[in-house]
């Protein structure tokens, strides 16, 4: 076998680092964060704009001052949210602000008053028949700020004098902003121009098109923490199982990425934790109280005999959690923890308001779910879509391997946050203890 060149090394390793940058953040501009590796991008603009549409059917524009990768989504309840600087995400009208405010810029001038660009917004508003919080009250003021701040992190505003913050800070506050009407016209990522509202913007964004279960089940490796049976159709399954492998090489060579294949689905691990915007663990009293619960979930609630259907036993994607159960561990929780690892006093006051949180995190990280439709089946599919696995051939049957119902389902990698230390006395070989960890549901 001939070994690769230092040139194919270094080549690789530089088309690797661009593609991982452009995941993590679709739209990388000259003058951003992440200038630095701009001219990189540039570089081998080429070979990304064809493997990202190979791979995973994304379209990659790299202009002269700005690279946007145009990552389709998921479809409903599986996007990637948006949140301010504090941590809180966008509500409903942070989203529709942010929204008309792409409306009115796509043909603004190029500099214009802050005043008159709220102005704008709101007669779009108008327009588009949406009620906007009053945005010369506090709340509404802020609402707008939060998108206007966000449009400023993108490139798309540029505070040429003053800040969009002015709205707030100051009655009447006027700032001059400077609009990159190219930036924006390239945020919104799915078909605008056939969609018929924006449910079915986002249905026709994620529709994978020719490229089928191939493109869907890719799409879903990399933009979600785990990829579990019964979430994907039939034919999904089948071309999941029958290329996993080859799958893992190529996406180690792509994105630097590692596959771990258990019988109940499958995950992508970035080692170097670069990819993701979800930590678990993690700091804070959100974090920290999330993988307690899910520990103490496991430890209830594990599986007797958990098994493959290839080998006799019975595939279990997930548990249901009894009503009641989840307050019950967070109060123990909180009175074992709360003080002594200074959790914030408002969660520990509010039970409701940590469950919340907790259960918001563990849903985000694909460990704990709402019983419901799924996509094996047939939940959310668009029109047209092959479910069934090609000439009949069998597949994993995930038929009850999770439970159906009202309530929250504790799903199979859960276990991967719970693992179980194991200490076996010493034998006559060694004198120390042995200790193993055993992590599968």
């Amino acid at each position: 076998m001939t070994l690769p060149s230092a040139h194919d090394v270094a080549l690789a390793a530089e088309r690797r680092t661009a593609a991982r940058l452009l995941l993590a953040h679709p739209l990388v501009a000259s003058d951003g964060p992440h200038a630095d590796l701009f001219p990189l991008i540039r570089r081998h603009a080429d070979w990304l704009g064809k493997r990202f549409h190979q791979v995973l059917g994304y379209r990659l524009l790299v202009d002269s001052s700005f690279a946007r990768l145009f990552k389709a989504g998921l479809g409903a309840g599986a996007g990637h949210r948006l949140e301010r600087s504090t941590g809180t995400p966008f509500t409903p009208h942070t989203y529709a602000c942010l929204a008309l405010a792409l409306s009115v810029l796509v043909t603004a001038p190029e500099q214009m008053l802050l005043s008159h660009l709220v102005a704008d917004i709101r007669a779009a508003a108008a327009d588009a028949e949406i009620e906007l919080e009053e945005t010369g009250r506090a709340s509404g003021k802020r609402i707008m700020v939060a998108a206007l701040r966000r449009l400023v992190e993108w490139g798309v505003l540029i505070e040429t004098e003053g800040q969009v913050a002015a709205i707030v800070q100051e009655a009447g506050g006027e700032a001059l902003i400077t609009v990159d009407r190219e930036r924006a016209r390239v945020i919104v990522a799915g078909p605008l121009a056939p969609a018929r509202d924006g449910a079915d913007l986002v249905r026709r964004a994620a529709d994978p098109g020719f490229g089928g279960p191939r493109i869907y089940v890719r799409r879903m490796l990399v933009e979600t923490p785990v990829v579990h049976l019964d979430e994907l159709t039939a034919a999904e399954r089948d071309w999941l199982r029958t290329r996993q492998r080859r799958e893992a090489l190529a996406f180690s060579e792509l994105l630097g990425l590692e596959m771990e294949i258990r019988a109940e689905g499958v995950a992508l691990v970035d080692p170097d934790e670069e990819l993701t915007d979800l930590h678990l663990p993690g700091t804070g009293t959100v974090a920290q109280a999330a993988l307690l619960l899910a520990e103490r979930l496991v430890e209830r609630l594990r599986p007797q005999e958990p098994g493959h259907p290839s080998t006799g036993g019975t595939l279990v994607i997930g548990v249901a959690v009894p009503d009641g159960l989840v307050d019950e561990l967070l109060a123990g929780l909180i009175t074992e923890y709360g003080q002594r690892s200074n959790w914030q006093r408002g969660y520990q006051e509010d039970l409701t308001s940590l469950r919340e949180a907790v259960l918001d995190l563990l849903v985000r990280m694909r460990l704990m779910a709402r019983a419901g439709g799924l996509r094996a089946e047939g939940e959310g599919l668009p029109e047209g879509y092959a479910e069934e696995a090609p000439e009949g051939r069998p597949v994993t049957d995930v038929h009850g391997a999770r439970p159906s119902g009202d309530g929250w389902v504790l799903l199979a990698a859960a276990a991967r946050y719970a693992t179980r230390v194991v200490v076996r006395p010493a034998t006559s070989a060694g004198k120390g203890t042995d200790v193993q960890e055993e992590l599968p549901l």
